[in-house]
C-alpha cells in the first residue's frame, strides 16, 4: 500500500489522491442492488490525459487492480470496487473542449455531465440525442462505458450510434486514438464501437468525439390510458407498423403511475391499467399525435389527451423521468431489470413479469422504452427480510429468462457489471463468452482493468 501511494505520488498533485477509509468507501458501489463491492486502496480523481497515464503505468507496474467511474449511477455495479484496487474517478476531467456547427461534432472529456454537454450545443442549434433519465447527473464516459440508452432512442438511437472516436489509456498507459471526425470512415476494424460499452474492462476513456444533430422543433407529447397492458402494446404495435417516427414512445404500467403520484401528485390517471406517451418533434407535431391517437383508440385506449404546447409536455415526461425514483419510494430496496424484447413480443413481457408478480407475492412497476422494447421492470422489496430479498432475486432472474425466452437480451442499456454475469454467459454462449474473452486479454493481458464484471 505504501508502495502505491508513493509511486502514485510521483505523478499526481496531492489533491487527486483520497486515502481516507471513510471517504473511499463512499466510492465502493454504484447504484445496483445484490452487487458485491470490495474495499479499495486509492481513490485517484486526475484532471489531465498523463496523470491517467501515470496511475496505469504504475497499476502495471504493482499489479494493482484499476476500477473506472463516472457519476456512479449504474445499475448494474459495473463501478464496484474491487478489494485492493485504485478507484479511477474521472468526473474532474469534464471541460467540452470543441463544439463545431459545421463538422457537427463535440470533443469531450469524460467527465461532463450529459445535460451540460446538452444545452451547450443547443446554444449552437445542434442536439446531442441520448438522454438517459440521469442525464442530469450521469457523465459521457459513463454513458459510453455502458452504452446508454434513454427516453429518445425510438428515433434518435442509443449512445454507441454517436460516438465517432475516442481517446483511450490502455492498461499499460500507452495512448490510443480510435475512430474519427469525419462524417465516413471505414479504416480498419471498429475499434470506437468496441470500447463503447465495454464498462472500463478494455481502456480507460480520456476524450470523445460525439456526432450532433440539427436541434429538432420542440416535441410535442399525446398521453394514452388503456384498460390493460396488451391493448397498450397493441397501440405500439400500429404505430410502428404504420410507419409512424415518435420522438419518444414510452409505457408507464399502473404500478408506477401510483408510485408517481404518489412522490410527487402528478394528477397523473390512477384508474389506467397502462399509460403510454407518445412525442413528436416533427414541423407539425400536432397531426402526427392525431394519428396516434386515433391508432391508441382504434387499439382500445379508454382516453386520449395531447399536450396542448410543450409545458405541458414537459410535464408528462417529468412524470416519466421519476418513474425510477418513485418505484424506489415504494420499499426500502429495489432491483432495476433492462431486458430488451423485439417490439411484437412487448406483450408477452408485460404478462409474463405480472405473472411473475403473483407468483413471487412482489409489487413489480414496469416502466418501458416501449418503442424499442426495453423494458425496466422494478422489483420493490423489503431489504431487511430475508424471505423477501430472496424471492426478489429469484423474481429478478425470472424476468430476464422470460427476456431470453421471447428473443431478447438480459440489457438494453444499462449493461452487465456484476449482476448480470451469469445471465450473459446464458445469452452469448460458450463460443462468443471464449471469444470474448480473448479480446479482452488482448487489450489487458494482466487483467487489471475493472476485474471481474462482464465475465
Amino acid at each position: 500500500m505504501s508502495d502505491l501511494l508513493e509511486r502514485l505520488r510521483t505523478g499526481l498533485p496531492a489533491e487527486a489522491l483520497i486515502t481516507d477509509p471513510d471517504v473511499t468507501a463512499s466510492y465502493a458501489h454504484d447504484m445496483a442492488s445484490f452487487c458485491e463491492a470490495g474495499t479499495p486502496a486509492v481513490v485517484v480523481l486526475p484532471r489531465t490525459v498523463e496523470q491517467v497515464q501515470h496511475v496505469m503505468r504504475t497499476a502495471t507496474e504493482l499489479r494493482v487492480p484499476v476500477v473506472p467511474q463516472g457519476a456512479r449511477t449504474g445499475l448494474s455495479g459495473a463501478a464496484n470496487a474491487s478489494d485492493g484496487c485504485i478507484v479511477l474517478s474521472l468526473v474532474r476531467m469534464d471541460r467540452i473542449l470543441e463544439i463545431s456547427p459545421v463538422d457537427r461534432i463535440a470533443v469531450v472529456e469524460p467527465g461532463v455531465i450529459n445535460a451540460v454537454l446538452s444545452r451547450a450545443v443547443n446554444e449552437h442549434g445542434l442536439y446531442y440525442p441520448p438522454d438517459p433519465s440521469s442525464w442530469e447527473t450521469c457523465t459521457i464516459g459513463g454513458n459510453i462505458g455502458t452504452a446508454s440508452g434513454g427516453l429518445c432512442c425510438v428515433k434518435y438511437g442509443v449512445t454507441a450510434e454517436y460516438v465517432l472516436g475516442l481517446d483511450v489509456v490502455l492498461a499499460d498507459g500507452r495512448l490510443l486514438t480510435t475512430g474519427r471526425r469525419t462524417a465516413k470512415g471505414v479504416a480498419g476494424y471498429d475499434l470506437t464501437r468496441l470500447f463503447v460499452g465495454s464498462e472500463g474492462s478494455l481502456g480507460i476513456v480520456v476524450k470523445a468525439v460525439l456526432a450532433l444533430k440539427p436541434q429538432p422543433p420542440q416535441q410535442l407529447v399525446l398521453a394514452a390510458e388503456f384498460p390493460s397492458a396488451a391493448t397498450a402494446c397493441d397501440a405500439v404495435c400500429r404505430i410502428m407498423e404504420r410507419g409512424h417516427t415518435p420522438s419518444l414512445l414510452e409505457l408507464m404500467d399502473r404500478t408506477t403511475v401510483r408510485a408517481v403520484n404518489q412522490l410527487a401528485s402528478m394528477g397523473l390517471p390512477e384508474t389506467t391499467e397502462a399509460l403510454l406517451l407518445c412525442a413528436f418533434d416533427t414541423p407539425d407535431p400536432a397531426a402526427d399525435l392525431a394519428a396516434v391517437g386515433a391508432l391508441c383508440t382504434a387499439a382500445g385506449a379508454t382516453e386520449v389527451v395531447p399536450a396542448d404546447n410543450p409545458a405541458e409536455s414537459e410535464l408528462l415526461l417529468q412524470a416519466r423521468r421519476m418513474s425510477l425514483t418513485a418505484l424506489e419510494a415504494v420499499k426500502s430496496a429495489t432491483m432495476i431489470d433492462d431486458v430488451c424484447v423485439p417490439r411484437s413480443r412487448l406483450g408477452e413481457m408485460l404478462a409474463g413479469t405480472a405473472a411473475i408478480a403473483e407468483r413471487y407475492d412482489l409489487t413489480i412497476g414496469v416502466c418501458s422504452h416501449a418503442g424499442d422494447g426495453n423494458t425496466h421492470p422494478v422489483v420493490c422489496f423489503d431489504h431487511t427480510d430475508p424471505d423477501e430479498s430472496r424471492r426478489a432475486r429469484e423474481s429478478f432472474d425470472a424476468i430476464m429468462a422470460l427476456g431470453l425466452e421471447l428473443g431478447g437480451t438480459i440489457t438494453g442499456e444499462h449493461g452487465v457489471g456484476v449482476l448480470k454475469k451469469e445471465w450473459l454467459a446464458r445469452e452469448l454462449g460458450e463460443t462468443g463468452i471464449e471469444l470474448q474473452r480473448g479480446i479482452k486479454a488482448a487489450f489487458d493481458p494482466l487483467g487489471l482493468l475493472n476485474p471481474g464484471k462482464l465475465f
